[in-house]
């Protein structure tokens, strides 16, 4: 029989989306964890903060992109029609460069790969946000990853404005609605701390094999749950 190594993992990540709500909760995580060796934040702008594992590639996600080796590569990149200006620009992030980047993770050796997608996702949903989520489901799932984890949160908590993003009206109102009535929404209905959903993903991806989803429900007191394994006994 094999002999069990007592060597830790080495692995190697880039994260799309990396000064997002969620993005920026990932590389910070990933950046903690003692098996990964480097973590390459994709993004148009350099992260708020420095590692020594952090490695800042500049992107413009509409032309092609070379990605360094990795093992692992987590979609953290998305917008809204407000920002894009219209549903094909919007499609054109969610969907053209999310795709792009995760064939470009597979060449480069990627054989896990973490997608954040959205809690109504489906193909064949008739509102246009929720279809592009679960068309861009089913074009990674086609690509070969050996896991393939997809978090479906539902209405995220987190400081769009302390990370110079558009804050979203939608967000801010229906966190205040959710907070009112908290104890009579179901788990799953509730809004979640875009560090529970990085935390879930992060703790996912790198053991999973297949298809995984990850619900709202589920990732709820995701970080929490981290930082108590985490924590010396």
């Amino acid at each position: 029989m094999p002999m069990k190594s007592d060597q830790p993992r080495s692995r190697r990540v880039a994260v799309a989306g990396a000064t997002g709500l969620i993005g920026s909760q990932l590389v910070q995580g990933l950046c903690r964890d003692p098996e990964v060796t480097a973590v390459h934040a994709l993004a148009r702008r350099a992260p708020g903060f420095t590692h020594p594992k952090l490695h800042m590639l500049a992107v413009d996600f509409s032309v092609p992109i070379t990605l360094p080796p990795l093992d692992e590569m987590y979609l953290a990149l998305g917008t809204t029609i407000k920002v894009a200006g219209s549903q094909a620009a919007m499609r054109a992030i969610d969907v053209d460069a999310n795709l792009a980047l995760a064939r470009a993770a597979r060449a480069a050796g990627a054989t896990r790969l973490g997608l954040i997608s959205a809690m109504g996702a489906n193909a064949a949903s008739p509102v246009f946000y929720n279809r592009i989520k679960g068309e861009l489901e089913q074009a990674l799932a086609g690509l070969g990853f050996e896991a393939l984890v997809i978090a479906r949160p539902s209405l995220l908590r987190g400081d769009r404005a302390a990370l110079g993003q558009h804050t979203r009206s939608g967000e801010i109102w229906g966190e205040r609605l959710n907070d009112l009535l908290r104890p009579l929404i179901p788990r799953q209905w509730q809004a979640i701390a875009a560090a529970d959903v990085a935390a879930a993903l992060a703790q996912t991806v790198p053991t999973a094999s297949g298809r995984v989803l990850l619900t709202s429900g589920a990732m709820q007191g995701a970080a929490q749950r981290s930082a108590d394994t985490d924590s010396p006994a």
